[in-house]
Order: C-alpha cells, then structure tokens, then sequence
C-alpha cells in the first residue's frame, strides 16, 4: 500500500491508502522507492521474488521472480537506479540489471555463515556486505562488482549474534553499522585507500535496539553541524539519537555538508522503463532544507496518484511536460484541492476538540456537583 503524507504532516491518523498494488503471492518484507525516477517502487517478498512498480499508474511493469531461490534478506539501489544488489538466504550477494532481467554480477559464499546478509551500494559503485563468518563471527567486507571473486577489504568485528545492519551516508562516505539487539552503533569511512574500510568511532549506550531508522541528510540540522540522526526502536518508544561534529565557528561547514540529494525526481517513471539513466538532483544545505519552489509539481503527482488510474491504461499525466500552456490551470486547481484538504483537516481537528472540551466540562461539573 502506498500512502500519502499530507502536505503539513499528519493531523489525523491515515486510513486510505492511494494506491494499492497487488503482484506477490506471500508476505512483502521489503521496499525501496528508486533514487532518481518519480513513482519507481520496488518491492521484495517471501515469495523470492522482486516487482517494480510504476506507482503512478499502479501497475507491475519488471517482475524478477526466477532470480532466487530462497529468502532475500534485502535489496539496494545504485547511486542513479541503474542497477540493483541484493543479499539472500543461500549466501549469494547478487548484482543485478533489472530492466534487462539479467544478473550482472554474483558472488557464491560472500560471507559463509548461515546468518543473515546486508549488501548496500556505495556512491562509487562497489558494494559493501556485512553477513558472518563459519565460526559465527560478524564480518564487513568491500566488493567491486566487475571482480568479485576476492573483497577488495574484508573485516572480522566480534562474536555477538546480532545482525549488522548498515546505514550508508554518500557525501561523507560514513558507514553506520547497527547490530540488533546491540546497545551501540559503529561506523567507519570508505576510502580509496587500504584498508578501505576505516574505523572510526563507536556510540554506545546502555538499551539495545530493536530496530534502527534513518534521517535523510536533508532533514538535519546544518546550524547544529549534525552529521546523522538515528531513530532507535526501542520496546515501546522511539529515540532521536544525534550525531554532531564538533566546530567552533558558526559559519556554514561545507565540508560536512556537499550539495546532497534532494526530493525532486531527475526522471519520469516512464523514461526510466525506457531505458534512461540520470544521477540524483543535488541540492544545497547552506540555508538548511527549503522546500522548493517547484512544489506544485508534487501536487500534481499527488493527483496523478489520487485520480487511481486503471492499471491497463498508461498515466499520460505523469508525462506532462513542464512548461505545457495548461500547466498554470492544473497547478491552480491542484493548489486549490490542497487549500481545501487543509480546511477540512483542520475542521475535523476543531471538532474533535470541541467534543474532548464537552467531556471535560462533564468531567468538571460532576466533580464540582
């Protein structure tokens, strides 16, 4: 299901879901919007099989489900979403071309233990594994997918069970490494430089972490020079863990922050299944995260989604060209539906406490009676 997140963030909670999309046979652990193509959703099941979407139109258009054989453990895409690597159950870290359906590059026994593998893409095209070795020791490695009989780094950490799973900053090349059930996160930064993969650091504190979610960098706080922000699951909380880089002066630190990926799709999902390629639109923190003007672009694809089109019938909205002589009319009408959505959200809001106030009111004049 995917859902669509008001423009002010939720007042209330969701029950609809815009677009249902309906292709696995079994339970679906995974999905991974694309990095660079609007409406590009990719989605990995029980059924070992991989399916992307084009989300606009709500329709099925790669399905990959002779590639594994058994379980995949998790799926990632390159830096421009030309490729994807996966890790899986029978040990095999897979590199794989899905628009020519046609595995690129693999690599049998990557890590030997029978516990489970992570495998991410890095910026520079290698691709970074964590998994276990056969005495159940947890292991990183580093692998250049044109050769991958031999990692080009491979790292031995420490004995405990937890599965390493690894968070990936491209413009500071920062590793995080967070095992679950662990109280700590690692990280390392990847160079061009043996041994490659450099440790740097460990946070530690006293509750383990049942799961660990991730900032986008464009979410921090540059004035703050905060460099990651982690959300640790915890049994029934969930805690902001920050992670600044100490600096003296208040000035903007351009070398912490690179111009970054911004929200904005270099691609239509149409190009995309034709064949395109294009990097991530980058953009600028000095200012901190401004949305862009170009924001009524959304509300249009956010209409594209809620107009549900059927899925044999091609979306030709999502094709609009941007500086069509209708443009102005629909971005007009979509800034209008917005206005309106928000009146209405912030109506159902008063209403609901207009009634919490009556009930306290009954609460008062029981008391005072």
């Amino acid at each position: 299901m995917v859902w669509q997140i008001p423009e002010n963030g939720l007042t209330l909670s969701l029950t609809e879901p815009v677009v249902i999309l309906e292709g696995h046979s079994k339970r679906v652990g995974i999905v991974a919007w694309h990095p660079t193509a609007r409406n590009v959703l990719l989605s990995a099941g029980c059924d070992n099989a991989i399916i992307i979407w084009n989300v606009g139109t709500g329709e099925a258009l790669i399905n990959l489900d002779d590639m594994h054989s058994d379980m995949i453990y998790n799926v990632s895409w390159n830096r421009n979403g030309s490729l994807i690597c996966t890790a899986s159950k029978d040990k095999k870290v897979r590199v794989i071309d899905p628009r020519k359906q046609e595995i690129v590059a693999e690599k049998e026994k990557a890590h030997e233990g029978a516990r489970p593998m992570r495998a991410i893409f890095l910026a520079d095209g290698n691709v970074f594994t964590t998994g276990f070795s056969r005495m159940s020791e947890r292991q990183l490695a580093l692998w250049n997918p044109k050769n991958m009989q031999e990692p080009i780094a491979l790292h031995e950490m420490d004995t405990s069970n937890g599965v390493l799973l690894p968070f990936y900053d491209p413009d500071t090349s920062i590793i995080y490494l967070c095992g679950k059930g662990d109280s700590s996160i690692r990280y390392f930064e990847i160079t061009d430089e043996s041994p490659y993969v450099h440790y740097l650091n460990t946070f530690s504190s006293k509750e383990p972490q049942r799961g660990m979610g991730y900032m986008p960098k464009r979410g921090l706080d540059v004035n703050k020079c905060e460099i990651a922000r982690f959300f640790k699951l915890h049994e029934r909380k969930c805690e902001p863990i920050i992670m600044t880089v100490p600096r003296k002066s208040d000035l903007f630190q351009d070398d912490l922050y690179p111009d970054t990926a911004g929200p904005e799709a270099a691609l239509e999902a149409e190009e995309w299944f034709e064949g395109k390629n294009a990097d991530p639109v980058l953009i600028s923190l000095k200012h901190g995260y401004i949305p862009g003007k170009n924001r009524d672009l959304k509300v249009v694809k956010k209409n594209i989604l809620d107009s549900k089109p059927t899925a044999n019938k091609k979306c030709d909205l999502i094709n609009i060209p941007k500086k069509t002589p209708d443009t102005a009319s629909v971005q007009n009408e979509a800034k209008l539906d917005e206005i309106l959505k928000e009146i209405k959200s912030i109506k159902d809001t008063i209403c609901n406490q207009d009634e919490r106030i009556s009930k306290l009111e009954q609460q008062m004049a029981k008391i005072a009676a």
